[in-house]
């Protein structure tokens, strides 16, 4: 199944918009690909304000987010891997969603089969329990 990050991304950021809301990005600077200015990020993050406002060409898709934006009034391209992104809220009042941090999929090793697991086409065994949504605030 793809990753439900990319999507949900773009349905906050059009929501945070729709709401006359600024959009702002928490972005992990330091995952592969990552191009953001140098000399803007803390700790190893940067806060990207992605409104209508402050960028240009933005393109929001499963593998990215790019757009042109300013840092003390020098142009710069971004381009932002999905899995780097670690939440967007809107900057007035803080309402958004954060996201588990992934590792990189260069770094991940290659999984061994389990001789345990039953075969592929076998019938996954039924969940136990009542099923539970998280109410997201």
């Amino acid at each position: 199944m793809n990753s439900s990050r990319p999507y949900l991304v773009r349905a906050l950021y059009e929501w945070i918009v729709d709401n006359d809301c600024t959009p702002h990005m928490l972005v992990n600077s330091e995952y592969p690909s990552v191009q953001v200015p140098q000399g803007f990020a803390s700790d190893g993050q940067i806060v990207l304000n992605v409104s209508p406002q402050a960028v240009r060409h933005l393109h929001m898709d499963n593998e990215a987010v790019s757009f042109e934006g300013r840092f003390g009034g020098v142009p710069h391209t971004l381009y932002v891997p999905i899995a780097s992104i670690l939440g967007i809220y809107a900057r007035e009042n803080g309402q958004g969603m954060v996201f588990d941090l992934e590792s990189p999929l260069e770094d991940e090793e290659e999984i061994e089969p389990d001789d345990d697991l039953p075969p592929p086409d076998s019938e996954p065994p039924r969940p136990s329990g009542r099923p539970s949504l998280k109410v997201v605030k």
